[in-house]
């Protein structure tokens, strides 16, 4: 594949047209839409294209004008892109690849580097971290909003305020001084941004060792120009002569943590989450979970080190409506049993959406996950099961799917079958694998009123459907 140095000659606006493989991805849709409101002429393929679980993203891009094909080449016979753009999950021998191969080839993230510094000048902020980028970034996005900025943003999620039939959700064309995006530590690709601010929130380990990430971060932090956001505890793995040219707000994961802001006295009140910023803001929490509640102290770190009154951006930061599929209620069971939906997929996440889910629970629960891929399964088995082991208790069932194969290379092993195989017989909580969601759904169906049942997994959208089915079966 050809290589290309978007320093040279990328360009965006009118007279410049985009093709994107893999458009359905909520990366690539976002980026097509920030394209397309450039003003260039945009069009894209997905091997999902006719899946009916992206229909919501699909028909937002072509009402946007976006011209959508099969991934099978034929676009060129309509289209003539300046550029190809495509993500890492897109391998060489992409159909559209072959059809456009005197096509300029740019990888995602060196686009969206360079579309950035196109247009209006903005202050970037780039949010990044193993856990909670997504929400990270849409609540500073939507809290900057609510202050009185009108940022752009770009998002790994479709975040509810901005929603609408002719915004995806993923995307905003703002006019005021500021964008907010995701950088992915997942292919090391945010160390092609250049940023004015960064927020680092956590190392896990979903994709390498954290030794790995923390040079990652280093390479990431030295490209910043004016200040981050960084957990207390990643402070201290990173190196000190880079971060000591920023300016540096902290904030700890932990209640009562030794940060700039920190969170503490977490509860429940009528029904409501609450917690008390910094000992003295006493805040609601949008959603239940003490890394909600640390969420909300980095929201804070972040607009005071951009200098907005420390009063405002707590208040402000309490109107967040949230992100698709991020604990989503979906309904209730007949038997009472409350259903939630949630994007959860690496061990950090899975265990942070187990947490909340206990703190709401009258019963057990009985959390349903999706591997996202074999990769990623094998990668983190060994500290899945440990973790499960820690937080699950006797009235908990966890029950895996088959995985999730979106297409492409793969080893196709472990199998789900294999994983829970493997944790039954040497774990001490109860393991179930389902072959089908049919027998998932046989499975959750013995759920208690007091039970509450978690769906997790991500890439696939049709989780949120089968979740808000799940509320609706028939209890027998």
């Amino acid at each position: 594949m050809q290589n290309y140095d978007t320093k040279n000659d990328f360009r965006t606006g009118e007279g410049t047209s985009f093709h994107l493989a893999g458009i359905g991805g909520i990366g690539m849709s976002g980026l097509a839409q920030m394209l397309r409101a450039s003003g260039s002429e945009v069009s894209g393929s997905d091997r999902a294209l006719n899946n009916p679980e992206n229909k919501r993203i699909f028909d937002s891009l072509r009402r946007q004008g976006i011209k959508l094909f099969e991934q099978d080449g034929s676009f060129i016979k309509s289209v003539k892109p300046d550029f190809i753009i495509y993500s890492t999950a897109i391998e060489n021998d992409n159909p559209d690849f072959a059809a456009g191969a005197a096509v300029t080839k740019v990888h995602r993230a060196s686009a969206l580097a360079s579309a950035m510094l196109q247009g209006e000048k903005q202050s970037l902020i780039a949010v990044t971290g193993s856990c909670g980028k997504t929400t990270v970034s849409a609540w500073a996005a939507e809290s900057l909003f609510r202050a009185g900025s009108d940022p752009s943003f770009l998002t790994g999620g479709l975040v509810n305020r901005f929603v609408s039939s002719d915004c995806a959700g993923n995307y905003r064309n703002g006019f005021g001084g500021y964008f907010v995006f995701e950088a992915d530590e997942s292919d090391k690709s945010l160390t092609a941004y250049s940023s004015d601010y960064a927020m680092i929130l956590n190392i896990g380990t979903d994709h390498y060792s954290k030794e790995e990430l923390v040079d990652v971060f280093n390479k990431f932090l030295s490209n910043v120009r004016v200040g981050a956001v960084v957990e207390r505890d990643v402070l201290e793995k990173l190196d000190k002569n880079i971060t000591g040219k920023l300016k540096i707000k902290t904030f700890s994961q932990n209640e009562g943590g030794n940060a700039d802001w920190n969170y503490s006295d977490y509860k429940t009140v009528n029904g409501k989450i609450e917690a008390l910023l910094n000992g003295k803001f006493r805040i609601n929490l949008p959603a239940p979970g003490r890394h909600t509640a640390a969420n909300a102290a980095a929201i804070a770190a972040l607009m005071d080190l951009m200098g907005y009154p420390v009063g405002k951006a707590v208040e402000k930061l309490q109107e967040f409506k949230g992100v698709w599929r991020r604990f989503d209620f979906a309904g209730k069971m007949p038997s009472g049993a409350k259903v939630f939906d949630d994007y959860a997929h690496n061990v950090e996440k899975i265990v942070s959406c187990l947490t909340a889910a206990r703190e709401i629970t009258q019963g057990g629960l009985n959390i349903l996950f999706q591997p996202h891929g074999y990769g990623p399964l094998g990668f983190m088995r060994d500290e899945l099961f440990k973790a499960l082991e820690e937080n699950l208790t006797e009235k908990d069932r966890f029950i895996m799917l088959p995985v999730f194969y979106a297409g492409g290379t793969s080893s196709f092993k472990p199998t789900s079958a294999d994983v829970i195989e493997d944790f039954a017989s040497k774990g001490t909580k109860k393991y179930l694998c389902a072959e089908s969601r049919n027998h998932a759904a046989e499975l959750l169906r013995s759920s208690g009123a007091g039970d509450t049942v978690v769906v997790m997994g991500a890439r696939d959208n049709s989780l949120s459907d089968f979740a808000r089915e799940l509320a609706a079966v028939p209890h027998e």
